[in-house]
């Protein structure tokens, strides 16, 4: 098991990661991604010059994590137009891109229903694109400061349940900057302990088949210097049977009206672990990821994903190659995988919900709609 003690100098705090951003090229606006397909081994820049070129960003998982994922598709939105493409269609290609993070279709939206009430008044082109490029800059910066406050209660809530400890956290996928307009979130409140000295060790499940915890999340731990041990995903039951981990943190990608959560697949199996073994399962996501038109877990849309990321061997440089040349086979030619990309975890397997406008626990219906009539961040159809 790879293995990472903090080595950074007291107080170090490395740059902050350029995750995504809006330029103006000298052939014309982009948005500019950092390659999440890349990671570790490089650091490389992804320029989308129009939405189609964003779209294939979004679905390859260069860019990725349902709050990121907004932004993208408001900054995609205000691409479309700057560009005087068709802004409507635009909003429907960049929404059906990844179908069950419900974050990007609310950015996409949100931001295209700006580009609209500006043209609604009779403004022309310009005005109107620089109405949503202002609108996704809005958003980003909401983004930022939701992921700030989800620390600072996801900090409290962890010295409530677990008093006087340095806390072992066990956590899956990737939940860092790379997914945030700011530090991210189930990370972000682990990396507030870390700052704080009540970080004893990071658990980080690789999340297969694409390894986005040990790619991505160990990436991000080691930057921080922080106390972190990778893990297959299948030890973390060993990890429980022998009381090493304290609580479970966990990001998601869509939040149903009675409290269900779709996240990485992966996160539901850690979440009966966690309740056989006592241990609290805390998922932390801003309200921009809560959807109150889906009434429940059965009817959140769980996107498949192709059969030879589980097939074929996958790491950062074969991933990062796309579909250009072969790849080392992990199975018999022409076996069938089932490869879903999230799954769902039932309410009352979850702990906590935190989120920036606070914590729900229990997690029922009635106490998320609570929360969200006093948010303005709601995601409505």
């Amino acid at each position: 098991m790879a293995d990472q003690d903090a080595q950074s100098p007291v107080g170090f705090e490395p740059p902050a990661l350029s995750v995504l951003r809006w330029d103006e090229t000298p052939e014309g606006p982009a948005v500019v991604l950092l390659d999440q397909t890349r990671l570790p081994s490089e650091e490389v820049e992804l320029v989308c010059a129009d939405v189609p070129a964003l779209v294939r960003a979004i679905r390859s998982l260069a860019v990725r994590g349902a709050p990121l994922l907004g932004i993208a598709g408001g900054y995609g939105v205000a691409l479309a137009a700057a560009r005087g493409d068709d802004v409507a269609r635009a909003a429907e290609l960049l929404e059906q891109a990844r179908p069950t993070a419900v974050n990007l279709g609310y950015g996409a939206r949100r931001v295209a229903r700006s580009y609209g009430a500006v043209v609604g008044k009779g403004a022309g082109p310009e005005a109107a694109s620089r109405a949503a490029l202002a609108e996704a800059r809005t958003l980003h910066r909401e983004d930022a400061e939701a992921s700030r406050r989800m620390a600072q209660y996801g900090l409290e809530l962890l010295a409530e349940l677990l008093p006087g400890s340095a806390h072992r956290l066990l956590t899956h996928c990737n939940t860092g900057a790379l997914v945030s307009g700011g530090e991210g979130t189930a990370f972000a409140v682990a990396l507030g302990a870390h700052r704080e000295g009540r970080l004893g060790r990071l658990w980080v499940d690789e999340t297969r088949p694409l390894l986005q915890g040990a790619r991505l999340t160990a990436y991000e731990a080691a930057r921080h210097g922080m106390p972190y041990s990778l893990l297959t995903d299948n030890a973390a039951g060993s990890l429980f049977a022998a009381g090493e981990v304290d609580a479970v943190l966990i990001g998601a990608d869509r939040i149903a009206a009675d409290g269900s959560v779709a996240n990485k697949v992966g996160s539901y199996p850690l979440a009966v672990l966690a309740k056989y073994h006592h241990v609290p399962f805390v998922v932390v996501a801003p309200t921009t990821t809560i959807d109150l038109e889906t009434a429940d877990g059965t009817y959140i849309v769980v996107e498949q994903r192709s059969a030879r990321e589980v097939t074929e061997i996958t790491s950062s440089q074969i991933i990062s190659a796309g579909s250009h040349g072969p790849r080392p086979a992990a199975a018999p030619s022409g076996a069938q995988a089932y490869n879903p990309a999230f799954d769902i975890t039932p309410p009352e397997l979850v702990t906590a919900i935190v989120t920036e406008e606070g914590v729900i626990s229990p997690v029922t219906g009635v106490g998320l709609a609570e929360l969200c009539a006093r948010s303005s961040q709601v995601t409505i159809s």
